[in-house]
């Protein structure tokens, strides 16, 4: 199956420097970094990658994990997103993909990249990023264990008071 990529539409963002992309197929995490270093080279002073990978539980072994979204309605959110993150710091390049479908244990899930002028700005927004993701987009996610069980992973309080601290 294809990406589902969007078009950034909002006029700070009409470079094409950003990228947004929900998909099934796994991304090369080399091929993001290598674009966010190359966007404007003589401006980027820093540049910070997250990958979130499947991982066990802490009572049982994750088989798989499998991820679904509301198309369209994910890829407006996640581009909301990162126009907030452009709004608080001054950004060359994002690059946020997802990956939705059956995934298996050690898979990546999800990446965020940032590139900016001041290391500072490139963390801040790769972690801000990532903590509204984790509460705003509608991606929702079922863990498989090995003894074949199915649960559907709630929102961790951990994740909502990463949120709360940007507001």
């Amino acid at each position: 199956m294809r990406p589902t990529q969007i078009g950034i539409v909002d006029k700070r963002m009409l470079n094409n420097n950003d990228f947004i992309s929900v998909q099934e197929a796994d991304f090369d995490v080399g091929q993001h970094y290598a674009h966010l270093t190359t966007v404007k080279p003589g401006d980027t002073g820093a540049v910070v990658l997250f990958s979130g990978l499947v991982r066990d539980l802490q009572d049982a072994k994750i088989a798989a994990m499998e991820l679904e979204y509301y198309p369209g309605m994910t890829e407006a959110s996640l581009q909301k997103i990162v126009l907030q993150a452009r709004d608080k710091w001054p950004l060359i390049s994002v690059r946020l993909v997802h990956r939705y479908g059956q995934l298996q244990r050690h898979d990546q899930i999800v990446l965020v990249g940032v590139a900016a002028g001041h290391r500072q700005d490139a963390f801040a927004a790769c972690e801000f990023i990532m903590d509204y993701l984790k509460q705003d987009a509608p991606f929702w996610k079922a863990e498989i264990t090995a003894a074949g069980e199915k649960r559907w992973v709630d929102a961790k309080q951990s994740d909502q008071q990463a949120h709360k601290r940007w507001v």
